[in-house]
């Protein structure tokens, strides 16, 4: 495994990154105190993030709402304009954003560079909406009457973002709800702040006026808690796990917010008998291992047709035991550190459960010693259908696979669970490709590909993985209300 040497702290951070709460445009200490930011490569505090409390979570959402007329009253142009200068700004910063991200979540630098520029694009796609909400002005059936219909923003948002994205979960919302004239509140995970605090402090040299966009962190949940009760909060957007959606929902319902889910996935990836198998084994391996498998995206369950699921296990294992594994920092490395000492000890119980259940490892299966929260990348050959590890988020570099025979049992296979955010199919069939494009339960499907995501497509599930969508202009439609004005027939007196 590649290590390197611990950077000190002031040699890495960029030095206009604050870590303290930024409400109204002002940099604030937390009135908790702080709380410690970690590096999963080697278990070391890199940074203290100020720890919010409940009365600096209400004056983040106060900023919010008391700029929010003057927000939503500034012309769309000038909106873009500030949006096209952010994304400008970031990719021009792309080494601080990167190394800020690989040091608190622990994906390899090239990793960290690719979601820079994944991130940045929302804010680039958005500030291209901006510009082009639409209205309509039209006759009544009858033609009595006009119907005058026009679109205005939600009003002040809260966004509670995930650590495994920490710069493109960020934009992904805040981009489409100021192009739509909304102001907002980010609660980034206290796992990973660092990257959304940086992100803050280049909006605000943007020329995003104070008060429009404030960043909370907090250690506990009570922060958002309260601002959901607010009544002036009027939009909440999370992404994260589905047991935590829901509670969220539950909250919400009592001031019936507007809501944008993003929850959790478990991926089939099914692999046919007449597949390109090289096409299948790369697209297999871009879908697990990206992100050391910390994806909602991420493939979950390999469900490979009989006939070439030997070929195909011993070929994707083979790809897994060649990766490099170590510090994101470190020359070469592709595979990072989980998370938490807890994710890296769930990979390993998974991994003993599917083995007690009757599956057996081709590559992988164990910790690494080594400082850090490493696990060995993971293929698991003969996994039964009935396998606990199947109905479970694995969020890490594991992958089982299982055989099926024919497509009916592969689609029972891939829509047995009760989330639906992606899929992926491999074959050279296209009339088969149309007959699993209306079958599968998910929200995105893959072709002869692992990746998928673009800010210019629709990102999101259905079933129980969420409500709402991201990205694409279906994006800026969730931070928009519809108004309708009955006017009288202009040619009624004439």
């Amino acid at each position: 495994m590649t290590q390197t040497t611990a950077m000190l702290l002031d040699d890495v951070l960029p030095a206009d990154l604050q870590p303290r709460l930024f409400i109204n445009g002002e940099w604030r200490d937390g009135s908790r105190g702080t709380v410690p930011v970690h590096n999963p490569a080697t278990g070391r505090v890199i940074a203290q993030v100020a720890d919010a409390s409940v009365a600096d979570g209400l004056a983040a959402l106060g900023a919010a709402a008391d700029a929010a007329a003057d927000w939503a009253a500034t012309p769309p142009r000038r909106r873009a304009e500030i949006l096209r200068r952010a994304f400008d700004a970031v990719i021009a910063r792309t080494e601080d954003f990167a190394r800020v991200m690989t040091l608190e979540m622990g994906k390899p630098l090239a990793e960290a560079r690719g979601e820079v520029a994944y991130g940045a694009e929302f804010l680039r796609w958005f500030s291209e909406e901006a510009p082009r909400i639409q209205g309509y002005y039209r006759p009544s059936p009858e033609g009595t009457s006009r119907q005058l219909v026009t679109r205005r923003p939600v009003g002040p948002s809260l966004f509670i973002t995930p650590w495994n994205f920490p710069l493109a979960m960020a934009t992904r919302k805040i981009a489409p709800a100021l192009a739509a004239g909304c102001t907002i509140v980010l609660r980034p995970a206290i796992l990973t702040p660092l990257t959304s605090l940086l992100l803050a402090q280049v909006l605000a040299d943007a020329g995003v006026p104070d008060g429009v966009v404030n960043v909370v962190t907090s250690a506990l949940h009570d922060v958002s808690d309260a601002m959901i009760a607010d009544p002036r909060l009027r939009k909440l957007s999370f992404t994260g796990s589905t047991p935590v959606g829901k509670l969220l929902l539950q909250q919400a319902s009592r001031n019936v917010l507007r809501c944008s889910m993003e929850l959790g996935g478990n991926a089939p990836l099914l692999v046919f008998e007449d597949a390109d198998l090289d096409l299948a084994v790369d697209g297999a391996f871009a879908a697990k291992v990206r992100n050391m498998g910390e994806a909602c995206t991420a493939a979950n369950r390999f469900l490979v047709h009989e006939s070439v699921a030997k070929d195909f296990t011993a070929r994707l294992a083979s790809r897994f035991a060649a990766l490099t594994v170590g510090d994101g920092l470190a020359d070469g490395t592709q595979i990072g550190p989980m998370i938490t000492e807890q994710a890296r000890t769930k990979m390993q119980d998974l991994v003993d459960g599917a083995v007690s259940q009757g599956a057996s490892v081709a590559t992988g299966g164990t910790v690494v010693d080594a400082p850090g929260w490493f696990f060995r990348p993971t293929v698991l050959r003969d996994v039964p259908t009935d396998a606990d590890i199947l109905g479970e988020e694995i969020f890490g570099p594991v992958a089982p696979v299982v055989t099926f025979r024919t497509e009916e049992e592969a689609v029972a296979l891939a829509n047995r669970v009760d989330v639906g955010l992606a899929g992926y199919i491999f074959t050279r069939d296209m009339d088969r490709v149309l007959r699993l494009s209306e079958r599968l339960e998910v929200g995105m499907i893959g072709v002869n590909q692992g990746v998928i995501s673009n800010a210019a497509a629709p990102f999101g599930g259905v079933k129980q993985s969420g409500l709402g969508r991201e990205g694409s202009h279906e994006g800026i439609e969730e931070f928009l209300e519809t108004v309708y004005v009955a006017l009288p027939d202009p040619w009624a007196s004439h």
